[in-house]
């Protein structure tokens, strides 16, 4: 086996035992009905357990590399970085101004724009309609399903 399927595992097996202690530390958290405090504890322990299985998996079926030698990986790329935090600091200041659903539909779009390679063609109609239901499940499930109050900005007039 050949150092980055080595480093794979070690990556996979130090999710798993993050998600498993996480799980194990979210047993603990009183229980009052099914959705309550100790929701999305579970969930996020339960994805982190998977995802470190999935790496595992993947990291084990992966065949050792023939001549022995990595491929070439590209340094990491600081401007798509600082891009991401600009974004994440606007979408902050203009939360409580757009609102939950409007601020969320132009982050995620302009996150999709930073996040495309630029080899790949930009698919614009299809980033909106993603962010756009994007934005609207997570307000739905939030608002009327968790019973939380998220800021409703320029449309406080839906419930």
């Amino acid at each position: 086996m050949d150092r980055a399927n080595k480093r794979e595992l070690v990556i996979g097996a130090a999710m798993l035992a993050t998600g498993v202690i996480y799980l194990l530390l979210t047993a603990n958290l009183p229980r009052k009905a099914f959705i309550d405090a100790a929701f999305v504890p579970y969930l996020l322990a339960a994805g982190m357990c998977l995802l470190g299985a999935l790496q595992l998996i993947a990291a084990w079926r992966q065949p050792p590399r023939e001549d022995g030698v990595a491929p070439a990986e590209a340094g990491p790329d600081y401007l798509t970085v600082g891009k991401t935090l600009g974004l994440i600091v606007g979408y902050i200041a203009v939360l409580q101004w757009l609102g939950f659903p409007i601020a969320t539909v132009a982050y995620l779009y302009l996150q999709f724009l930073v996040l495309t390679p630029h080899d790949h063609r930009v698919s614009h109609g299809r980033y909106l309609l993603i962010a756009l239901c994007a934005s609207v499940f997570i307000y739905v499930v939030f608002r009327h399903g968790f019973d939380l109050l998220l800021p409703a900005g320029l449309l406080d007039f839906i419930e």
